[in-house]
């Protein structure tokens, strides 16, 4: 819906920009909730009636989006439940590149919540591990915006891979990080990752992919990304139980790396010159 609102050169700019509103709330969440707690502590009941209704505003809020309608010259089956599948194969190249460069970086990018528990581990009680994670979420917000109009301008794969090279050195030296300030850097490097990444994802899926199958490119690289997500997780499970925490964060730090090295690879032309071919 945000792709259909808006035109190519402006995609960083509208994605990053409902990044960041998206995130603010992140933010605000936890901010109230500690305010809640330190006030009422233990009531966890109470919070989440009282977190109930932001959400059913927001949904009422949807009521009032607009769609535009879109012209239908032949009447068309219903496609079935798992039809979006079968995209891959009509896919652009660049589309295909583009989305297993993704889906290999979301199998090395495990859940935020090791790295707060890694916090927790090293010491931080439960309240600084959450004033840690919402001052990435205010990085992240505050840098949303700026990192889409920037990657409107300056391109999208260029503002992409230096969000996942800061990934790879957030990952690769957050095991070794043990004061305040060391992870304060690295939580202010990794909110400027995500608002370097999260939107700008997003805008390059749409700006590549056919105007009629934007939902279903999308859809696709969604779904593939949430089986890998769960993976990521998994196989960092593994290798904290197994070998430790350091080894674990080094282990996705290395791995985004090489990610890294194989999205340099791909030719931004490519598109272009399979529409003259």
């Amino acid at each position: 819906m945000l792709s259909d609102e808006t035109t190519k050169e402006n995609k960083g700019k509208v994605f990053g920009f409902h990044r960041a509103l998206d995130t603010v709330g992140a933010a605000i969440g936890p901010i109230v909730a500690l305010i809640y707690l330190y006030y009422h502590p233990g009531e966890y009941f109470w919070l989440f009636i009282i977190a109930f209704f932001p959400g059913i505003i927001a949904i009422s809020f949807t009521f009032f989006i607009k769609e535009k309608k879109k012209s239908t010259t032949t009447e068309k089956k219903s496609p079935g439940f798992f039809s979006y599948l079968k995209y891959w194969k009509k896919s652009p190249t660049l589309y295909k590149k583009l989305v297993i460069g993704l889906l290999l970086f979301t199998l090395f990018n495990s859940s935020d919540a090791l790295l707060l528990l890694n916090l927790n581990k090293t010491g931080f009680s439960d309240t600084k591990v959450i004033s840690f994670y919402i001052f990435y979420n205010l990085v992240f917000a505050l840098a949303s915006y700026p990192l889409g109009v920037l990657a409107d301008k300056l391109g999208m794969k260029k503002i992409l891979i230096a969000g996942l090279f800061l990934f790879a050195i957030v990952y690769f030296f957050f095991g070794f990080a043990v004061t305040g300030w060391h992870f304060l850097a690295l939580f202010l490097i990794y909110g400027i990752y995500a608002a370097s990444t999260e939107g700008v994802s997003k805008a390059w899926i749409t700006n590549i992919s056919n105007k009629n199958e934007i939902a279903t490119a999308i859809g696709f690289y969604n779904s593939l990304a949430s089986i890998c997500a769960m993976l990521a997780s998994a196989i960092a499970g593994i290798l904290w139980f197994t070998f430790s925490p350091t080894v674990m964060f080094m282990t996705s730090g290395i791995g985004v790396a090489l990610v890294v090295v194989y999205l340099l690879t791909i030719k931004e032309n490519l598109q272009k010159q399979e529409t003259n071919t």
